[in-house]
């Protein structure tokens, strides 16, 4: 593990040198992914890094895990309640469809959820723009191949350190960069709505996932789960499709 935290290290270093950029930001939430992204960037940029804390529907000091995780790690962090414009903008989008007659109820909970992740990905990317560092990801292997995150929200970043890594993995490292223990037991959980937990949103354990990618045989029902994310979320691992070419001109 000590050998893996070293190449990452230096790999986020040579990352952002290649870039121009003079440091590394990422957005704290509390779990585990991100802890251990504070503690990588903060070894690869001792006076050069920092975490965001971005509640929506809580104060920055309700964030318990991500305080303390960032005030573990000694880095420099901000605290941006985004309650007030999440509501606001919310609101407005709602309120323009309802005039139309268009909005739909059903699709409300995992809008609002999105809006959320945009919002904070959004304010994140400012903040890294006013100290010129490049903002981190914090998705890991399972997330991934899944689909488990935003597009364009929290799956949006510069570079993804732990893109590789099966959720048992980043527990290991998080453990070797002694994240504190209420962070690595707490259970995975977007916040994106009240009693959200990954887990259930996704059907199938994080440890099954992990199984399934190291090759090992599951359940055939967790592997059609598995499969059936995967299909459905590959437009998330591209780029934007495009046409094959322009129309040529006379």
């Amino acid at each position: 593990m000590k050998e893996y935290v070293d190449y990452l290290t230096e790999w986020l270093q040579s990352k952002i040198k290649d870039a121009n950029a003079k440091g590394a930001a990422v957005g704290v939430s509390g779990g585990l992914d991100s802890a251990v992204v504070v503690n990588l960037i903060k070894r690869a940029f001792p006076d050069n890094s920092l975490g965001v804390i971005m509640p929506v529907g809580q104060e920055v000091e309700d964030q318990k895990e991500a305080v303390e995780t960032v005030k573990k790690a000694n880095l420099f962090y901000l605290g941006i309640n985004l309650t007030e414009s999440y509501e606001k903008l919310f609101k407005d989008i709602k309120g323009n469809i309802e005039s139309h007659g268009e909005w739909v109820e059903d699709n409300e909970q995992l809008g609002g959820a999105n809006l959320k992740a945009r919002l904070r990905m959004s304010t994140l990317y400012a903040v890294a723009a006013n100290y010129n560092y490049l903002v981190i990801g914090t998705g890991n292997a399972p997330e991934t191949y899944t689909g488990y995150f935003t597009k364009f929200g929290d799956g949006a970043a510069d570079i993804e350190p732990l893109s590789h890594l099966t959720k048992q993995q980043v527990r290991e490292m998080a453990r070797y960069l002694e994240v504190p223990e209420s962070v690595i037991e707490r259970p995975p959980s977007a916040e994106l709505w009240e009693g959200q937990t990954d887990e259930d949103e996704l059907g199938v354990t994080y440890e099954t996932i992990d199984a399934y990618l190291r090759g090992e045989t599951i359940d055939e029902k967790d592997e059609q789960i598995i499969e059936g994310l995967h299909e459905k979320s590959k437009h998330k691992r591209h780029m934007p499709a495009v046409p094959p070419e322009a129309p040529k001109g006379e």
